[in-house]
């Protein structure tokens, strides 16, 4: 059967290889529901030692200064640009190795390298030994999106497909808490006068233990992800959909929807990149502007981001379903959007707010409206690629959203502060602007992608 994949952002083109037997978002992968639940619950732990890992260096911020030296700057390339460039770019390759491997041995292979790298940042010594560190973290954690998106979109049907990604995306939010309340606990128990002398005569300030108890866990995830099914070889078209879709091919079908696949991606990465530099200076805010303790900070923080976050993802998902349930196509950008100008609003207001009471109900709303566009997000990538370009076009979105947020979101508000307000207290301001700036851009840039979603999802759709 001749099949159809959209061009200039809904027009119809004969692509048969690139859409495979399956063009519709919609198709189910034809596992059971306990099996199709079982594989989300498995890379929703792996998504909670992803984050856990991933955000543990926010409440390090004060330990990492004294003992290595470092200005707030240095400590934002750790926590961003040491991270995000290479998750971001072997994405590429990544992305392509699951579209035609077997994805839960990529995504077990890519939890044992992030979780063996977070364990090794314990030893590091020097600047330049922790960003080599959190490089390798990153590699690592290169193979979880792609893989994860497309086992998702693969195992469930269209109409449950957005409350299944934000069951997965779940797993951010509880991962941050729990890195929250381990590195609040480090600080208050953990960062203490001396060094610690190990067996092989190295020695390691106290507080870097907390590198080999959030990472080394992280193996025994590695192993549960050999156990997750592969639906391409229980489905009836797996034979044909082994073969790779070439490069020049997906580069094709971006360029023919280039406003959807675009301006979706950057909207998310301007959404993500307020919700990365809160998670990494509100503990910092909360010491310079309003006098707290670290321990206190991550103790809110957590809990915020452990119960509120995942009620506000599921919301999103809910929504996105409902919405699309009404004939709403472009549902998943609705829900962005929503979620982008409460962010806005309560993320713009909260640094400048001088009761504590007010601040913590504004970051409660903060919480809810950050989480909320991240399942309708994944869903929206899955449902403008055609399942066997699923790969690589979640690594090109995970490409530019990460490697724009990451960069942007921790070190935008550490540039702003020391380079434009030159005052470590000033971070309060750096937050604002970088909240009203960025979630601006997010409500123009999805509102922009909203037609062009629609013509994309609709002619994929009609072809299926």
């Amino acid at each position: 059967m001749t099949v159809h994949s959209s061009t200039r952002d809904g027009a119809r083109d004969p692509l048969a290889a690139a859409a495979g037997s399956r063009a519709s978002a919609g198709d189910a992968g034809g596992l059971r529901p306990v099996h199709a639940w079982g594989t989300v619950a498995i890379l929703t732990l792996a998504n909670v030692f992803g984050f856990l890992d991933r955000i543990i260096l926010s409440y390090l911020v004060k330990p990492l200064r004294r003992d290595f030296a470092l200005t707030d700057t240095e400590v934002s390339l750790l926590m961003g640009l040491s991270f995000t460039i290479f998750y971001s770019l072997l994405g590429l390759p990544i992305g392509r190795w699951v579209d035609r491997g077997s994805r839960p041995r990529i995504i077990a292979l890519g939890v044992a390298v992030w979780s063996l790298l977070t364990a090794v940042t314990g030893f590091a010594r020097s600047f330049a030994q922790l960003f080599a560190a959190r490089i390798g973290v990153g590699v690592g954690e290169a193979t979880l999106g792609p893989a994860a998106v497309s086992l998702i979109a693969d195992t469930f049907p269209r109409r449950g497909l957005a409350i299944a990604m934000s069951v997965y995306q779940m797993g951010s939010f509880t991962g941050a808490g729990l890195a929250y309340a381990v590195g609040a606990f480090a600080v208050g128990r953990l960062d203490v006068p001396g060094r610690l002398v190990l067996p092989w005569g190295a020695e390691i300030y106290p507080w870097q233990t907390v590198f080999f108890w959030v990472g080394l866990p992280g193996l025994l995830v590695a192993l549960l992800a050999l156990f997750i099914r592969e639906p391409r070889r229980e489905a009836a078209s797996a034979q044909a959909r082994e073969v790779p879709v070439p490069v020049r091919e997906v580069l094709r079908y971006m360029r023919a929807n280039g406003r959807t696949i675009g301006a979706l991606s950057f909207g998310f990465a301007c959404s993500l990149s307020v919700n990365l530099g809160v998670a990494s200076w509100l503990p910092t805010f909360l010491d310079r502007t309003h006098g707290w303790t670290i321990a206190q900070a991550g103790l809110l923080q957590g809990a915020l981001t452990f119960f509120i976050g995942p009620i506000g993802v599921l919301a999103g998902g809910r929504l996105t379903d409902a919405w699309g349930k009404r004939g709403m196509v472009d549902a998943p950008l609705r829900v962005g959007m929503v979620g982008a100008l409460g962010m806005l609003v309560c993320a713009g207001i909260y640094p400048l707010v001088p009761a504590v009471p007010v601040v913590v109900a504004l970051l409660v709303a903060v919480n809810v409206f950050a989480a909320l566009p991240w399942g309708a997000a994944s869903a929206a990538v899955a449902e403008a690629m055609p399942p066997r370009m699923r790969g690589q076009g979640s690594a090109v979105y995970q490409l530019i959203v990460n490697l724009v947020a990451g960069v942007l979101g921790p070190t935008a508000v550490a540039l702003l502060t020391d380079r434009v307000f030159g005052d470590p207290q000033a971070i309060r301001y750096s937050l604002s602007v970088l909240a009203v700036a960025a979630m601006s851009c997010t409500l123009l840039l999805l509102g922009w992608a909203r037609p062009a979603y629609v013509r994309t999802v609709q002619a994929m759709r009609d072809a299926g």
